[in-house]
This record gives C-alpha cells, sequence and structure tokens, in this order.
C-alpha cells in the first residue's frame, strides 16, 4: 500500500501519467490483452474507480497510450533531423534510424499505435501519427526542392521508406535476423531507397 502523500500527488494530476506509465510496462511484459485499468489502479496504489476519471473505457487508455507513443516517435524523428548542416542523404539515414530504433526498442507500443491508428473513430490516434512522420514528408520535400527526389506525392514516396524499415523491424522484433544488423540494414535500405527514388 502506498502512503497517502504519494496517493494525493495522484488525485493532484499524476494520476493519468502514472497509469500511462504502468500501462506501458504492461503491455511490453504481457502485451496489450492482458491490460486491466483494475490492475493498473493496484500497480499506482489508487482505488479501483480512480483511473475512470481519465480513462472512462479501457479504449480511452489505449488511445491516449498510443497518442504518447507517436509523441515520443515524433520527438526521436525530428531530432534525428534537426541538423540542417547536415547533407540531405546523411539526414535521411538518421530519420530513418529513428524509427528503427523505437520500432525494435518498443514492439508491443508499436503495435498498439499501428492498430489504434486504424481504429474507426480514432481521429486524435491518426493525428498524433501525421505528426510525427511530418519531419520525415518535410524532409522528402526537402529532397524534392534539391533534385534528390523524384517528383510525386511525398506521402506515396515515404511510404516506400516507411515499408521498408517497418519490414526490416518486424524481422528484428520477430528474431528472424538478430538486432545487431538493424543499423547497417537501414543504411543500405536508405541508400537503395534514394537511388531509386532519384529523378
Amino acid at each position: 500500500m502506498v502512503d497517502q502523500p504519494e496517493q494525493s500527488r495522484y488525485h493532484h494530476g499524476d494520476l493519468r501519467t502514472a497509469l500511462l506509465e504502468a500501462a506501458e510496462r504492461s503491455i511490453r511484459d504481457s502485451g496489450v490483452s492482458q491490460l486491466s485499468l483494475r490492475d493498473l489502479a493496484r500497480e499506482v496504489g489508487v482505488s479501483h474507480a480512480a483511473p475512470r476519471r481519465h480513462f472512462p473505457e479501457r479504449q480511452d487508455l489505449l488511445d491516449a497510450l498510443a497518442e504518447r507513443g507517436y509523441a515520443r516517435l515524433g520527438e526521436s524523428i525530428r531530432e534525428a533531423v534537426s541538423d540542417h548542416d547536415s547533407e540531405f542523404p546523411e539526414r535521411m539515414r538518421r530519420a530513418a534510424s529513428a524509427f528503427g530504433h523505437f520500432a525494435t526498442g518498443n514492439p508491443a507500443l508499436l503495435e498498439l499505435m499501428n492498430a489504434t491508428k486504424h481504429r474507426p473513430g480514432a481521429s486524435s490516434v491518426p493525428q498524433s501519427s501525421a505528426a510525427a512522420f511530418a519531419p520525415i514528408l518535410d524532409l522528402i520535400c526537402e529532397g524534392q526542392e534539391n533534385k534528390a527526389l523524384r517528383k510525386g506525392s511525398p506521402e506515396e514516396i515515404g511510404l516506400i521508406i516507411y515499408a521498408t524499415i517497418n519490414g526490416i523491424t518486424t524481422l528484428v522484433n520477430a528474431g528472424a535476423i538478430s538486432a545487431e544488423r538493424l543499423d547497417d540494414l537501414t543504411i543500405t535500405a536508405v541508400n537503395q531507397f534514394l537511388r531509386g527514388a532519384a529523378p
């Protein structure tokens, strides 16, 4: 049982964060199917009804968890492409690497993010996804302006590199290839993408 000061802290605005952190640990250890608001309440030391103030339904918690995941992913991608002194190909490799490492470091969370994004009615999650990948689309537009990439829909061009890196990370997460190969495979994939998407 947690002490009263900690319970009070949750009641003053920390409960939502505590629940999200506990939920992420839970899906990492046991998967989404085992996630329970009652169990999370017990873990953070509040009554079983307390989480309902922030997440009336279990799906509300899953949506918030997906949004939080996309926010973290977006931060990683933005940081990867922020050095405008670097050449375009290097920034593209860093962006792909940022996604690759997030995907292999958070496989259960990424699965939830992808599933939740396509759930009917989950409008805020697709918006979070779009914001996370916006720096890559901006980078593709920059590549088109610099004539490093062919003209066309940035979304369609971006889908190719996303699908490629996502495929590599899926193989890593499934144990089909070792995690140590992630960086080399990512570099190879981006280099091939850049050649294939050149004007």
